[in-house]
């Protein structure tokens, strides 16, 4: 016999659940509507992806429907427990987040067991997903000489890279600017990450080479991509200065950018991480036509 009272109970939850998700599509129909996105095919030659922290303003399933409606394929640092919204709508998490924080990371031993612990928990669960990328941090200097951070960072990746390679996931470290947003942050030149890259030897780890971070450092990104294309597994994009729309208003070439990195072959994810001070679904739809080239 049905127990009546859980039967209920489960019909309002359903309900529940059904209006919500009608009522989140009816608020993007008129944002849409609102920015006058009229979203068109893409052409295809871009994974396009994009960071869901940039958009505090939208829940998670919201950005997951509009990215739906304008062709994308994925979005980047979630947790396991939101990868289901997504799948909802066809999307990947093309970078997930991965234990540990920034400033934290590889390059001091003490920091290793913790990490080791939890990608070797993480590891297994992206790949439960179906997803190819997680990330990870050298973490600050704080009076290491780089020699010896790129060193501690080898020691505790390398211990990582046997659950990596069997899980057929990438470990991606970022490439971060320690000049203005991430004062102190080791892994702060596209050189030294594919020194780290190199001494690791695995193709399981690759860099996150974040455009707008590599421009405030080193500039010479089309250089640097063409060059170093075979030890980078991800991209994320940003206007400079401002970390903004990627647009005019800055001096990043994002359509010449994005054409460089399809032809050096890479078929993994662009992903949109860029603050949006205009219309958030009109700024990313705009981002997501600028670099799909």
């Amino acid at each position: 016999m049905i127990n009546q009272k859980l039967s209920r109970r489960g019909a309002l939850k359903s309900l529940t659940a059904t209006g919500m998700a009608v009522a989140a599509s009816s608020n993007i129909a008129s944002q849409l509507e609102a920015a006058n996105i009229k979203p068109v095919k893409l052409k295809g030659n871009v994974n396009h992806s994009v960071c869901k922290w940039c958009y505090s303003k939208l829940s998670l399933e919201e950005l997951a429907e509009a990215a739906s409606e304008f062709g994308m394929h994925s979005i980047d640092l979630l947790t396991p427990d939101q990868f289901p919204i997504i799948k909802k709508y066809g999307l990947a998490c093309a970078m997930s987040n991965g234990p540990g924080g920034i400033t934290k990371g590889f390059n001091r031993i003490e920091h290793h067991a913790q990490l080791i612990e939890g990608f070797e928990r993480m590891i297994p669960q992206v790949a439960a997903a179906g997803f190819p990328n997680i990330i990870c941090f050298s973490g600050n200097r704080d009076g290491l000489d780089d020699d010896e951070g790129l060193e501690n960072c080898a020691i505790g990746l390398e211990k990582v890279m046997k659950t990596a390679e069997k899980f057929k996931v990438t470990v991606c470290m970022e490439l971060l600017n320690s000049k203005v947003d991430h004062k102190d942050y080791q892994c702060d030149h596209t050189e030294w990450g594919v020194a780290l890259a190199k001494r690791i030897g695995s193709d399981k780890f690759k860099l996150l080479y974040d455009i707008y971070h590599m421009q405030i450092m080193e500039g010479d990104v089309i250089r640097n991509i063409r060059e170093f294309h075979p030890y980078i597994g991800h991209y994320h994009t940003g206007g400079n200065p401002g970390r903004n729309e990627i647009d005019d208003t800055q001096e990043l070439n994002y359509p010449a950018i994005c054409k460089a990195i399809v032809e050096t072959g890479f078929s993994g994810y662009i992903a949109q991480e860029f603050i949006p001070v205009r219309h958030p679904l009109g700024s990313l739809y705009e981002a997501v036509r600028t670099c799909d080239v």
